[in-house]
């Protein structure tokens, strides 16, 4: 236990034995702690171990509670609230659901320019860093796991939309379109991709447009003795067909393990194979996701454009300049 008083100012510490940054950082997040000491439910907290994965611009927090244990502590900027009030609202349905994710415990105001949510923690592994150590079959397992969550998460009622998921997402395809072509590195083959995705848009027409994670890969699961521990990370959240949370697969999942990305896909549907439909779909949604992630990296991350060059090249050969549906990891030999 950590030695202090019963002053709440005085116990709360931060711990930065990982943390980068420097003392400017540290300097931030001390001037954040005292602004925590409004949260009512914050008042007996211990520990603060800053959280620094993932891509997202919120400030993260592992929270230690005596007597109550750990919890998940984010601050955001308040131009964000409205959006994460409807993911607050979102996690709590996933209760209702039996999903496995954080539950959600409070929301609020830290100021005038930050508010925070505070979400109960999943114990466990990042399962992009566990799976790979894990065999074959309990990869599998994890990805059946997995599918099966997936599956519960989409049961989430949304409102329609004013436009349909094809509407949306084709002016969506049209704007990164434009703004590869401007892009300074770009794909093999890229005519054969592009031109896949133009010639087979009427693929999107009268799909299903429903509750959407929208970052569903191994970085976003946790795993405890072996088993799936939950699904994290709902900030992205966003609505359409179903079929097109799974083109991470390609991207990133069947790079860390094919075996769960395999698992992934039976669970999903239950322990039956998906039908040619669904590789229809997801190719061209794949198709996309490349055109898009040559914008995005050299856009957001450019010191980290050739890594992703190198995810685009081998989803590319996968399918054979999109040629073929169904990627050639997809081997049910490799489960």
């Amino acid at each position: 236990m950590i030695a202090g008083n019963a002053h709440w100012s005085n116990k709360l510490i931060i711990r930065f034995n990982d943390l980068g940054g420097g003392m400017g950082q540290k300097m931030m997040y001390d001037a954040l702690k005292e602004k925590l000491r409004n949260i009512l439910k914050l008042q007996q907290a211990m520990e603060l171990q800053p959280i620094m994965e993932g891509y997202s611009s919120d400030l993260k927090f592992k929270v230690k509670i005596p007597g109550r244990g750990d919890f998940l502590l984010r601050t955001f900027d308040l131009s964000q609230e409205p959006l994460k009030r409807n993911e607050y609202q979102c996690m709590a349905g996933m209760q209702e659901l039996g999903v496995h994710c954080p539950f959600p415990v409070s929301m609020g105001r830290l100021d005038e320019e930050n508010g925070y949510m505070l979400l109960s923690y999943i114990e466990g592994e990042d399962a992009s860093k566990v799976l790979p150590q894990m065999n074959q079959q309990s990869q599998w397992a994890i990805g059946v796991q997995a599918g099966a969550e997936l599956r519960k998460i989409h049961q989430f009622k949304l409102e329609d939309q004013a436009e349909s998921w094809y509407i949306r997402k084709s002016k969506k395809h049209m704007r990164y379109a434009e703004k590869y072509r401007q892009c300074s590195v770009k794909m093999e083959h890229d005519q054969h991709v592009l031109a896949f995705i133009e010639e087979n848009l009427d693929w999107m027409k009268h799909r299903p447009d429903g509750f959407q994670h929208d970052d569903f890969h191994p970085g976003n699961l946790v795993i405890k003795d072996d088993k799936l521990a939950g699904v994290i990370d709902f900030n992205r959240f966003d609505q359409g067909d179903p079929v097109h949370e799974f083109l991470k697969l390609g991207l990133f999942a069947s790079e860390t393990s094919i075996p769960y990305s395999i698992g992934q896909i039976q669970g999903y549907f239950g322990g039956n194979e998906p039908d040619e439909q669904f590789w229809r779909l997801y190719s061209l949604y794949t198709a996309m996701a490349l055109v898009s992630s040559v914008v995005w990296i050299q856009q957001v991350k450019p010191e980290e454009t050739s890594d992703m060059m190198d995810k685009i090249e081998r989803v590319r050969e996968d399918h054979d300049d999109f040629r073929r549906f169904v990627p050639r990891w997809y081997n049910l030999k490799n489960q």
